[in-house]
C-alpha cells in the first residue's frame, strides 16, 4: 500500500480538473476558457540541472520559457501559465499542481541535455515506459531532483527512479493524451529539423516524473546538448534562445489551430455536391482515439465496442483508428461516438490515397 501514498495527491487532481468541466454559465453552457498552456523552466535555484562548458541548464531553460511565453502571450484566445519565471527552486509535484489546477490544456517542459559523448541535437519526450536503456538515463537524471526536495519521501512515497514498474499506474491515466501529446512532439520535432536544421533524435517516450503529475497533453523538451560545445554555443546564445523559442510556440499554435481545425463546426462541405467532389479527389477520414508504444490488436473488445479498428505505424508509435469514410460530417459523427465512449481526446485525421494529410488540406481539395 505505501507504494501507492504518492499516486493519491494526483488522482485527487485529476478528479478536481475532470469536475471544472462539468460547470456551466448561467445559459447552461460552458462558458467561454481561453487555451491555457502551462510553460515549465526545468531546475531552478539550488537544482542547476546539468552543468557543463561554463553554462548551467536553468539558466538556458529559464531564458527559453520565458520567450516563448512572450510569443503565446500575443496571442489574445491563449493563457499562458508559468511554473516559475525567476530563478527558484520548484518541486516537481508543485509543477504538476500548477498545471493541473490552471486546468491547462498542454504542458511544455523545456530542458538541455547532456552526455559523456559529444552528442547533438534535439529530442522530445513524452510520457511512457522506457523504450531503451538511453531513454531510462535521460529520465533518471532529470527525476534525480525529488533527493533535493524536503519531505521527498512522504511526496513520492515507494517511488524508485531506478524501476520502471513505478511510473506504470500512472502511464495508464495518461494514455488518454499520449495521442496529443505525441502530436505536438512531432510538431516540435519536425520544427526543430525542418526550420532550424538541427539533429533531429526524435519524438521518445520515458518515465519523467514531472510528466506524471500532469493530467494534459504533456511533452518534455530536450532542446541540445550543453557538453556538446558547439551546441552549447548556440544554446547559450541569444540567436539560440530566441530560434528555438520561436520554434517551439509555433509549434504549440500549430498544434491548437489543427485540434480547432478538427473540432471546428463552420467552414465544412455539407452540401451533397460539396462531398461528391471530396470523394473524387482520393480523400477519406478517420478517428484517432489512441496511440502508444504497444500493440494491440484492433479488436472492437480492446476498444470500448468501437468498430471497425485499424491499426497504422509510425516511428515507432501504434495508432489506432475507427472508422473510414469519405464524408467529413459522417467523420464528425464517428468523434462524437468515440467520445461518448470515453474517448475525450478523439480527433479526426485525413487520407489522401492512403497518405496521411491535415484535414484542412483535405477540406480545399
Amino acid at each position: 500500500m505505501k507504494r501507492k501514498l504518492w499516486l493519491l495527491p494526483v488522482l485527487l487532481a485529476v478528479v478536481m480538473w475532470l469536475s471544472s468541466f462539468d460547470k456551466e454559465d448561467g445559459n447552461g453552457e460552458q462558458g467561454n476558457r481561453k487555451f491555457t498552456v502551462v510553460l515549465d523552466a526545468g531546475h531552478g535555484g539550488h537544482d542547476p540541472g546539468k552543468v557543463a562548458n561554463g553554462v548551467k541548464e536553468k539558466d538556458i531553460a529559464l531564458d527559453m520559457v520565458l520567450l516563448v511565453g512572450k510569443e503565446l502571450e500575443k496571442y489574445p484566445d491563449i493563457n499562458v501559465v508559468y511554473t516559475r519565471k525567476t530563478d527558484k527552486f520548484v518541486n516537481l509535484y508543485v509543477r504538476g499542481k500548477i498545471a493541473n489546477e490552471a486546468h491547462a490544456d498542454l504542458f511544455v517542459s523545456i530542458h538541455c541535455n547532456a552526455h559523456h559523448s559529444n552528442a547533438y541535437g534535439s529530442e522530445t519526450y513524452v510520457l511512457g515506459l522506457h523504450a531503451n536503456r538511453q531513454n531510462f538515463e535521460v529520465a533518471k537524471t532529470e527525476n534525480e531532483v525529488i533527493y533535493l526536495e524536503e519531505n521527498h519521501e512522504a511526496n513520492y512515497a515507494g517511488y524508485d527512479i531506478n524501476s520502471p514498474e513505478s511510473i506504470i499506474g500512472l502511464t495508464i491515466m495518461q494514455e488518454e493524451f499520449l495521442g496529443q501529446s505525441i502530436r505536438l512532439a512531432k510538431l516540435l520535432q519536425e520544427n526543430f529539423s525542418v526550420r532550424l536544421k538541427r539533429k533531429n533524435r526524435g519524438v521518445k517516450q520515458a518515465g519523467f516524473i514531472v510528466l506524471h503529475q500532469t493530467f494534459m497533453p504533456s511533452v518534455l523538451i530536450e532542446t541540445g546538448f550543453i557538453t556538446n560545445k558547439n551546441e552549447k554555443n548556440y544554446l547559450s546564445s541569444k540567436k539560440g534562445k530566441t530560434e528555438i523559442a520561436d520554434n517551439v510556440a509555433e509549434a504549440i499554435i500549430k498544434y491548437k489551430k489543427d485540434l480547432t481545425d478538427n473540432i471546428a463546426i463552420d467552414d465544412f462541405p455539407e452540401t451533397p455536391q460539396e462531398q461528391e467532389g471530396i470523394a473524387a479527389t482520393g480523400v477519406s477520414f478517420k478517428v484517432q482515439v489512441s496511440a502508444g508504444g504497444n500493440k494491440i490488436e484492433p479488436r472492437r473488445y480492446n476498444f470500448r465496442g468501437l468498430e471497425p479498428i485499424s491499426m497504422e505505424q509510425a516511428d515507432g508509435v501504434y495508432r489506432y483508428l475507427y472508422g473510414n469514410t469519405t464524408n467529413y460530417q459522417e467523420a464528425r459523427d464517428l468523434q462524437r461516438q468515440a467520445k461518448d465512449k470515453g474517448y475525450d481526446g478523439a480527433y479526426i485525421v485525413a487520407y489522401r490515397n492512403g497518405k496521411r494529410i491535415p484535414v484542412e488540406e483535405a477540406l480545399k481539395l
